[in-house]
């Protein structure tokens, strides 16, 4: 796929690997279209740099685990571009959830956001691609769903159903969509992690060192620019740490 003018929508691209991704995309001449569902400000910061390097990008809201948000979004993006060419699946929560004191509330947050809002998405645009007869989908999924973190079960289960999910949707969306995950390791280290335990996440991963938005963001443009060939595949973005 030749990336100049198509549409590509990024879930949660306000920030960190969305806000890469959409920079990226942006530079090779998509029509960027920037998601938020509460982070007006942040939203509209990135979409003025996203602006900078290529064309002026569409911001969208919407709770992404509500059925009506994304035909919402839908209607939005056909409204001023006509067509969908990208859906790239990244919006995420992710905070511990230790098991014994991990709550239903808890579980459903996670399944509603990480997993709901990825059928979701990818139902509602999904149609749109099969009806114009070419499209593309990357669900960025987690190394958690094969390593499972007992203090994380939730959030690792969530994004194991997108694995699956991914691998269901690049049959029954073939021949005119693929869809592929992307599953990233250890990137962008979440506030809570201390430099000890930074540095044992960097002793175990082969390439010694932790992963960066932008290494995630080039997969995920891999996937739109390169072979058209491949579809319902996982890979994963971690220095090599799943090999331990």
């Amino acid at each position: 796929m030749d990336l100049k003018n198509k549409v590509v929508l990024i879930t949660g691209s306000a920030i960190r690997v969305g806000k890469a991704t959409a920079m990226l995309v942006a530079s090779r001449g998509a029509r960027v279209v920037i998601h938020y569902r509460s982070n007006k400000e942040q939203a509209e910061a990135t979409a003025a740099e996203v602006a900078e390097i290529g064309s002026t990008p569409l911001v969208v809201q919407g709770d992404i685990s509500r059925a009506e948000a994304w035909q919402k979004m839908r209607d939005v993006i056909l409204t001023e571009f006509g067509r969908i060419d990208v859906l790239v699946n990244n919006a995420a929560i992710f905070y511990k959830t230790p098991f014994l004191q991990s709550s239903e509330a808890e579980w459903d947050d996670f399944m509603n956001v990480n997993l709901k809002g990825v059928y979701l998405g990818c139902r509602t645009m999904g149609e749109v691609m099969v009806k114009q007869g070419s499209g593309k989908i990357v669900n960025i999924a987690d190394v958690a769903a094969e390593r499972v973190w007992p203090s994380y079960i939730p959030y690792c289960v969530s994004k194991a159903g997108v694995i699956a999910l991914t691998r269901g949707l690049s049959k029954a969306l073939a021949p005119q969509v693929t869809v592929n995950a992307v599953c990233p390791g250890t990137v962008l280290l979440a506030d809570e992690y201390d430099a000890e335990e930074e540095q044992m996440l960097i002793d175990k991963t082969p390439l010694q060192r932790v992963g960066t938005a932008e290494d995630i963001a080039k997969t995920v443009t891999f996937l739109l620019e390169g072979s058209d060939f491949i579809t319902g595949a996982t890979i994963n973005v971690d220095g090599g740490r799943s090999l331990n």
